[in-house]
C-alpha cells in the first residue's frame, strides 16, 4: 500500500496498491473516480487504514523521469503547511505543466557523443566533408543537437558511429567557467560581495540596499562567479517577465560558457520542462525566472538571490498564495546557503526583519557610474495650473528643453489605454464593466472598452447607453492618450509606448532595448513596466502624471507601494554622465511622501510608515490571514462567513477577526466576494488555531449554495 498525492482539493493522501515498492516522487498513473490522474508517492505519509478490498492499483508507473527528489517534496510539504492549502495541488502547482498530465514524459536527448580510440583512428575519407566535419566535432564530447547545427546528416552519422563502436555516449560534464567583461567594483560594491561571500558554506539571509544604478547586479554576477567556480548551482528570483531579456543577455555575456536557463510564464510547456530538468539535473548553472522558478530543485543549490524583493508580484494570487521571497529564504536556509535580498526600496517585512537582527543589511549609497548622482526632484502643484491633454506647462516645457538636447525623457503614468473611462455630461452615466465593480477603460486605436480586470470588451458607444447623448467623452489620461497628445504637441519627437498592450509579444522587449540604445527614441510614455530594473543610459528626465490616487487608497500598502514605485521610476534618471531630473504633477506637494522623495529618504519614510503600522497593529508589526469567499450572489458568499463565525465561538486570546466585509474591489468577473480577516500579533499561534478550524470551515462549505467558493490568503497582499 503507497500513499499518493493526487492534485484535488483534498487535504489527505490516496493510498494505492502496487505490487512493489515505489520510490517517494516517483510520479505514478492512478485511477480516482471516474477518471485517471497523474499522482506522486509521498513514503512519509502512512496511509489511512483501510481494507486491501477496497484499495484500487497503480495503472502505470511513468518512469522516464527519475523521481522528483525529496528536497521538493520537503518544500512543498513546508509549502502547503505554511500557507494552509491541500498539499496534492500544492506539489502539483509547484511542477512543470507537463509534469501534471497523466502521460509519461520524456525529454529530448541531451547525452553527450565523443570519438572512441578506435573511431579517432578511422577518418573518414576528404571527399566526405560532411562525416569529416562530425568527425572531428566529436574528438570533444557533443550533444546530439550541437551536432546537428555541425552539419544535417548527424542524426544518421551518429547511429552508424554508435552501431560500429567508433562513437560511443559519455556522462555529461560541466564545461569550464569561463567569466568574461567583470567590473571594478567599488568600495562599498567590494564590502558587500565580501560579506556574502564570506557566508557562501552557511545559511545567512543579506538585505542588498542599493540605491537605484548603485551596481546591484554587478555584485550579483560576482558572487554568481565564486559559486560556479565552487560547482554549484545558483537560482536568481526576479519580479518581471519583461526583466528577463536584458538579465539574460547580461548573465550570458558574463557566463558564456555556463548553461543558463529562464523560467517564466511566456514559455512553451515543452520549453518550460527542459529547463526545469536541467535545473533538476545538474545541467543548469544558473536558474532565472519569475515567481514559480522558486520550485526548481537545485541539486547543488549554493546561492540564492531574489532581485527587487519588495515587488508585489512575487505573491501568488490564486491556488496556492505562496510567496516567493518568502520561499526562497527557507530554501536557502534548508540548503544551508546565503540568500540575498536586493532592492532600492525594501519592503517594510524586510525592513523589520533587519530591525530584528534577522537579515543582515548591506548598503549601496552611491551610484556605479563614476559621473552619475540621483537625480533632482521637482514637485509640480496643478492645483492652480490648466493642465493640456494632463500635462502641466512646466512638464511640457522640461520635454520640449530635453528633446532640444537630444536626450531621453519618460512620462510615467500607470494606467494604460487610451483614457480610464467614458462618461456622458448630461446624464452621468460612466462606462461600468457589468462584470466587476471597476469602469472599462477606452482603448481608442482598437475601438474598444476594456476590462482590465476580467479582460471583457465591448464596442464603444456611438450615443450614451442611457440618455441617448451623442457627446460622450473620455475623462483622464492613458498611455495611449498621452502617446497621441505628445505626438501632436511634439511632431518632431520620436515616441514610443511601452505598457501591456504594446509588449505581448516575445521579441517586443528585444525590438525596445535596441531602438533606445541606438538612440532611436526621444520620449518613453509607459506604466510600471518602466519603473524597475531597467537601465537606459541616455534619460536624463523622468515625468510622473497621476500618482496621487495612491493617496487616498483603503489599503493600507498603498503608501508603502506608491512610494517605492515613484523612487524606481526617478530612479531611471541620470544613470549615466547625463544629469537626471525627475518632475511629478501633483495636488499634495507638501505631503510627507512626496517630500521624502525629494530627498531620497527611503530609510526616513520607511521608518514612519514602520511606526504607523505598529500604532495600527498592521503587517509586519501583526500577522494576518485572509479567508475569502465569492460567489455569484453576495448574500451566498456573506451568508457562508457569518455562519463560520458564529460557529468558531470565543476566540483565543490575542486573536482578532474582522467582518464579513466586502472586498475593496465587490464585483469581479461576476462574482460578489466578501472576506474575514484574522490578525494575531504571535504567528505560529494564528496558524495552529486556523488549521484546527479547517475542518469545521469544509464541512460549512460543503453545506454552502452550489457555486460558493472559499480560499486562505496567508500574508495577504491585497484587501
Amino acid at each position: 500500500m503507497i500513499s499518493v498525492w493526487l492534485d484535488v482539493p483534498l487535504r489527505g493522501a490516496f493510498a494505492y496498491l502496487h505490487t512493489q515498492p515505489l520510490e517517494s516522487g516517483q510520479r505514478v498513473l492512478v485511477p480516482f473516480g471516474n477518471r485517471e490522474l497523474c499522482g506522486v508517492v509521498d513514503n512519509s505519509v502512512t496511509p489511512d487504514a483501510i481494507a486491501p478490498e477496497r484499495l484500487k492499483p497503480v495503472l502505470q508507473v511513468f518512469d522516464a523521469l527519475p523521481p522528483l527528489p525529496e528536497s521538493l517534496l520537503a518544500q512543498v510539504r513546508f509549502a502547503a503547511r505554511y500557507y494552509l492549502h491541500p498539499q496534492g495541488q500544492a506539489l502539483f502547482t509547484a511542477l512543470p505543466t507537463l509534469l501534471r498530465e497523466a502521460r509519461d514524459v520524456r525529454l529530448p536527448d541531451r547525452a553527450c557523443y565523443q570519438l572512441t580510440a578506435q573511431g579517432m583512428g578511422q577518418p573518414p575519407s576528404a571527399r566526405s566533408s560532411a562525416k569529416l566535419a562530425l568527425w572531428q566535432a566529436l574528438h570533444e564530447p557533443m550533444e546530439r543537437e550541437a551536432l546537428r547545427r555541425v552539419h544535417t546528416q548527424a542524426t544518421s552519422y551518429l547511429k552508424a558511429g554508435l552501431a560500429s563502436g567508433d562513437i560511443a555516449a559519455v556522462p555529461w560534464q560541466a564545461p569550464e567557467l569561463q567569466v568574461s567583461g567583470e567590473l571594478t567594483l567599488n568600495d562599498e560594491q567590494r564590502e558587500a560581495l565580501d560579506s556574502v561571500a564570506a557566508s557562501l558554506t552557511r545559511f545567512e539571509p543579506f538585505l542588498l540596499h542599493g540605491i537605484t544604478g548603485s551596481g546591484k547586479t554587478e555584485v550579483y554576477l560576482q558572487l554568481i562567479a565564486q559559486v560556479l567556480a565552487a560547482g554549484r548551482q545558483v537560482l536568481v528570483v526576479i519580479p518581471e517577465i519583461n526583466l528577463t531579456p536584458q538579465l539574460i543577455d547580461r548573465f550570458a555575456r558574463r557566463f558564456p560558457a555556463t548553461r543558463i536557463v529562464c523560467l517564466h510564464s511566456n514559455l512553451a510547456d515543452g520549453e518550460r520542462l527542459e529547463g526545469w530538468c536541467d535545473g533538476w539535473l545538474g545541467r543548469a548553472g544558473i536558474v532565472i525566472g519569475t515567481r514559480l522558478a522558486v520550485f526548481t530543485p537545485l541539486p547543488r543549490l549554493g546561492l540564492v538571490i531574489v532581485d527587487e524583493e519588495h515587488d508585489g508580484s512575487f505573491k501568488q494570487q490564486d491556488g496556492l498564495r505562496y510567496h516567493a521571497r518568502d520561499l526562497a529564504v527557507w530554501r536557502a536556509h534548508t540548503a544551508g546557503v546565503p540568500v540575498l535580498l536586493g532592492s532600492a526600496t525594501p519592503s517594510l517585512e524586510t525592513v523589520a526583519n533587519v530591525e530584528a537582527g534577522r537579515y543582515r543589511k548591506l548598503v549601496l549609497s552611491q551610484r556605479a557610474h563614476g559621473s552619475a548622482s540621483l537625480p533632482q526632484v521637482g514637485l509640480v502643484d496643478i492645483r492652480r495650473q490648466k493642465l493640456v491633454e494632463g500635462l502641466a506647462a512646466p512638464v511640457l516645457e522640461a520635454l520640449k528643453q530635453t528633446l532640444e538636447r537630444r536626450e531621453l525623457s519618460l512620462v510615467f503614468i500607470n494606467r494604460r489605454g487610451y483614457s480610464p473611462v467614458l462618461a456622458c455630461s448630461a446624464c452621468g452615466w460612466t462606462s461600468a464593466c457589468k462584470h466587476c465593480s471597476a469602469r472599462m477603460v477606452l482603448h481608442l486605436s482598437a475601438r474598444q472598452l476594456r476590462c482590465h480586470h476580467c479582460g471583457a470588451c465591448e464596442r464603444i458607444p456611438l450615443q450614451c447607453p442611457s440618455c441617448g447623448n451623442p457627446d460622450v467623452q473620455p475623462l483622464g489620461e492613458g498611455t495611449q492618450r498621452l502617446e497621441s497628445a505628445l505626438q501632436r504637441m511634439l511632431p518632431e519627437a520620436r515616441i514610443l509606448r511601452i505598457d501591456r498592450d504594446s509588449t505581448s509579444s516575445k521579441a517586443a522587449w528585444d525590438a525596445i532595448y535596441q531602438r533606445v540604445h541606438a538612440g532611436e527614441v526621444d520620449i518613453l510614455v509607459g506604466t510600471q513596466m518602466l519603473a524597475k530594473g531597467h537601465d537606459f543610459g541616455a534619460l536624463s528626465l523622468v515625468t510622473v502624471l497621476g500618482s496621487d490616487g495612491g493617496l487616498y487608497s483603503a489599503d493600507f500598502r498603498a503608501g508603502e507601494r506608491l512610494f517605492a514605485q515613484l523612487m524606481q521610476v526617478a530612479g531611471r534618471a541620470g544613470r549615466a554622465g547625463v544629469p537626471g531630473r525627475v518632475l511629478v504633477q501633483t495636488q499634495w506637494p507638501e505631503h510627507p511622501l512626496y517630500q521624502a522623495l525629494q530627498r531620497h529618504d527611503f530609510d526616513g519614510y520607511a521608518a514612519s510608515m514602520l511606526q504607523e503600522r505598529r500604532e495600527a497593529g498592521f503587517p509586519p508589526a501583526a500577522f494576518q490571514v485572509l479567508l475569502r469567499a465569492d460567489a455569484p450572489a453576495y448574500a451566498d458568499a456573506g451568508s457562508f462567513l457569518d455562519t463560520l463565525l458564529a460557529q468558531l465561538g470565543e476566540l483565543p486570546d490575542g486573536l482578532d477577526v474582522f467582518g464579513p466585509a466586502p472586498a475593496l474591489m465587490v464585483r469581479l468577473a461576476g462574482r460578489e466576494r466578501a472576506q474575514l480577516t484574522f490578525e494575531a500579533a504571535s504567528r505560529p499561534a494564528l496558524h495552529n488555531w486556523l488549521r484546527a478550524q479547517l475542518p469545521l470551515i469544509e464541512q460549512l462549505a460543503r453545506k454552502a449554495p452550489r457555486g460558493m467558493r472559499w480560499s486562505l490568503d496567508v500574508d495577504p497582499l491585497e484587501m
